[in-house]
Order: C-alpha cells, then structure tokens, then sequence
C-alpha cells in the first residue's frame, strides 16, 4: 500500500510528511518527505494550546486555545499532505491511506488520559483520502504507556540492515525515545527523558531562536558537573522499560536543580546538551545486554555537540539515520504511514515490552472521507 505518514512532534516546529510503500510487515520503499515549518504566530499558538491542556480533565476536553490550535493544524497538515503529492505528482487516488499523528499536547498514562488534537475526519473530508488517527488511545485506555509507537517500524528497517546486534534506534524529538532489538524479539523500548526540548526552551528564552543549531552554543560551552547529577537522581532514569513522558514532565524538575539563571547562554546549553546525553546513557544498565550499534533520528541527529557526548558516554558508535539509508527528519512520518497500514490491517501497534500492555493491542481510528455536496 501507499502511504502518506505525517509527524508534528513535542519540538512543535513544524509538519513532517513522508510517503511509504508498505504492507504494514516489511517496507518496500521510503519515498519523499518534506517539512512545512510552523510560522511564529502557530507556534505561539501551540504554546498556548499547551499551556491550556493541563486544564483538561477528559479526552474531548478542549478549553482555551486548544479548539482553535485543533483546527489550525489540521489545515496545516492538510497543506502539507498536498505540498508533498504535489512534488511528486501525485494525486488523491493515489494514496491509500493517510497516517495523521496530531500534536501532542497532554501525555498522562498514570491517568489513562492522552491528547493529541488533531480532526481526523476534517482531513480526510479535506483530502478525498482515508486517514488513520489517534494511534495512542487504545493503549493507554488499558493501561498502557501509549508511547513510543514507532518500535514497530524501527524493527522492520532493522532487520534490512547488517549491524551488530542489539540495535538502538534513537530518536531525539522533544523528548528522546529508544527502540532496542535483538534479532525476532519482541522490541524493548521507551522514552529515556527530554530530548530536545529543555535545550529548545532555553535557547528560545536567551536567543529568541527555536534551538541550538548545530549544537554551536554547547560546544562554545561548559559542563556543569554536579547540577546535571542531581537531575540524574530523578527516580524515572531508574525505572525499567516501558516508560513514558510529557513534554514537561521535567521543565519545572531541571529548573530547579540546575539554577539556568546562573550559568551563560553557552555554559547554559552545554549543561542542558549533558542532561540530554546522560539521560539517554542511563537506560544501558536497565536493559538486557548493552546495545552494541546505535541509530540516532530526529532533530537530536542535526546536533553534532549532543552525538558526540553520546558516543563518549555510550562508547559505541553513534550513526546519523541516513549513514544507514534512512531520513533522520522524515523517519517518525514514515512511521506513522507504516502504522496507519498495520492499523488498517487490524496488525499490533504496541507490544507488553513497548508500552507495559498485557498483550500485543493493534490502535488507530480510520476516518472515510465523506462525499461532498455538489
């Protein structure tokens, strides 16, 4: 089947679209992908609709902005589906199904409660497409940490490759997720703590820009040592897997243990980068054996200072997605193109090793386009 995955994730910077051919089982080909940015008024937007969710209380719940930000990315991902066809000269009929994420804007599996706005019928009215939405519910309505999802996917790129085994895949988004895998097992995975978006914020607060480009503020930067061992000591880092998280589930936490205030831009973001990096090391000694070869995507992989932290922690190396034929900014909406098909397919999203389940749980909910009135 052809699929069109889109991915808008906790960086909130933009729409990733990506076409995929696939049966849901094994990846026949990872096509085009492009990202269509947010503009500042949308992210501003989205900071909002963020702020507004921790009012709510019930899926459906959609208080302040959040009605208005449901709405406006829902166009948005609209725009980016067509912008995609368009390079590639296709149309409607040539998609099968559409792989919608949304924008996460509450994650609480404690309280079987997760939020990702986003109008799955609206978009496939839109789009004359059928679209899949709505991956997380099912998993977490039984308990389930509802993420990550992409294991799955990762599993099937992995088993094409030639690599020291166990594998890590790795994304670096806002938050940071890992995908282990050892030959047929089932894949161990979960998130590992924030990825991308402490170091965002705070570049955001002292620059005015979005991120650390190319990790040039921490590598002008210094470490500071004992901050980054006090926010180690946050008993997540030592749970096992599955386990999962909010955006902010550490905002105010580091805040307090790292003193930002105190330290330089610089000084700042190589303090952040190290949390990110150690955060992410300290899932090894949780797992079964130590990955032997690791997979870096995400915004995380276009930070050359944060990769090289983790191959000194790691002591393995650390692999870009495209040095092994993969797309670091397209691969979660490839994911999510792969899953929209297993989803049709009535195939597992999630699996007791991934996201704490009794038993391997398919999810998504299909939307059919209605007919219009002429």
């Amino acid at each position: 089947m052809r699929a069109i995955g889109l991915m808008s994730g906790t960086s909130m910077d933009g729409i990733d679209a990506a076409l995929i051919e696939t049966d849901g089982e094994t990846v026949s080909w990872l096509g085009s992908g492009l990202t269509l940015p947010y503009d500042a008024a949308t992210r501003a937007l989205l900071e909002g609709a963020m702020a507004d969710a921790r009012g709510v209380n019930a899926r459906d719940d959609r208080p302040g902005r959040l009605a208005e930000a449901e709405s406006r990315i829902t166009t948005l991902h609209g725009e980016a589906v067509r912008a995609l066809m368009e390079t590639l000269r296709l149309t409607p009929s040539d998609i099968d199904v559409v792989g919608f994420h949304g924008q996460t804007v509450i994650h609480r599996p404690d309280a079987r409660l997760t939020v990702q706005i986003g109008l799955g019928q609206a978009l496939a009215d839109d789009l004359s497409i059928p679209v899949v939405a709505d991956f997380r519910a099912a998993d977490v309505a039984v308990g389930g940490q509802g993420a990550p999802l992409v294991p799955v996917f990762h599993q099937a790129l992995v088993r094409a490759l030639e690599l020291p085994a166990p594998v890590a895949v790795l994304n670096i988004g806002g938050v940071a997720n890992v995908t282990v895998l050892e030959k047929d097992a089932d894949p161990i995975a979960c998130d590992t703590g924030p990825g991308n978006a402490l170091i965002d914020d705070f570049m955001a607060e002292r620059t005015g820009r979005p991120y650390d480009e190319s990790g040039r503020a921490a590598a002008a930067g210094r470490v500071d040592e004992e901050p980054v061992k006090a926010v180690l000591a946050h008993p997540f880092f030592t749970a096992p897997p599955p386990k999962s998280l909010d955006r902010n589930e550490f905002k105010a936490f580091v805040a307090e243990r790292l003193n930002l205030s105190g330290l330089s831009t610089e000084d700042g973001a190589a303090t952040l980068t190290a949390v990110t990096a150690r955060t992410i090391a300290a899932l090894v000694p949780l797992l079964p054996r130590a990955p032997q070869s690791w997979i870096v995507a995400g915004g995380g992989a276009r930070n050359p200072t944060l990769l090289t932290m983790l191959e000194a922690i790691l002591g393995r190396p650390v692999r870009p997605a495209e040095a092994v034929g993969w797309s670091a900014d397209a691969l979660e909406a490839h994911a999510f193109g792969f899953l929209a098909v297993r989803s049709l397919r009535g195939l597992p999203l999630t699996f007791p090793t991934t996201t704490g389940i009794a038993a391997p749980l398919t999810g998504g909910v299909r939307f059919s386009p209605r007919l219009r009135e002429m």
